[in-house]
């Protein structure tokens, strides 16, 4: 058997694709189904997060995979429980070209990232993105692309790094 003796860096330590691909239009019912929201914990949410539109997301994704969709995410009911489950599966960052007002809210206010990027149509689900979050840098490492997000302002990304408004204020009053 024949060993192999040199390394090629750009396809032996490629990067994993973190990239979960989604649509227009997804709304709270489609993130996690009406008959769930009796369930208040993120984690339990999180098993069943796109269980009528994506059955395997629930058992697939990774701490630290990003959502990335394009107009209108979070669409529908107010419910909490949406971004609840995301921020239960883990979910680094979700990525859209604009998301629904009440969902961008509940989001940011239980601590879970989001960025508004015209170019969500670049990225496909077989590449590996990162972020830079005060700048809004969107590296695609798989493409060797970089896409400019609206960066959230730095009072709103403080609530977000601290797990969202109820650690903000515990933060502020310590």
């Amino acid at each position: 058997m024949k060993q192999k003796l040199t390394v090629d860096l750009e396809k032996d330590l490629e990067l994993p694709p973190n990239v979960w691909k989604f649509g227009d239009d997804i709304d709270t019912d489609a993130i996690i189904p009406g008959k769930y929201l009796t369930i208040n914990k993120p984690d339990e949410l999180a098993r069943h997060a796109f269980e009528g539109v994506r059955p395997e997301f629930a058992k697939g994704v990774k701490e630290g995979d990003i959502i990335v969709a394009s107009f209108n995410f979070g669409c529908g009911s107010s419910r909490e429980h949406a971004p609840l489950a995301l921020k239960g599966a883990r979910v680094k960052c979700i990525i859209a070209k604009s998301f629904a007002r009440i969902f961008f809210r509940n989001a940011i206010n239980i601590g879970v990232a989001l960025l508004e990027c015209p170019d969500t149509d670049k990225i496909d689900e077989t590449d590996h993105i990162d972020i830079d979050f005060a700048t809004g840098v969107i590296t695609n490492t798989t493409k060797k692309e970089t896409y400019q997000a609206t960066p959230l302002p730095d009072f709103v990304r403080s609530i977000v790094d601290a797990g969202g408004l109820i650690g903000y204020a515990r933060e502020m009053l310590a």
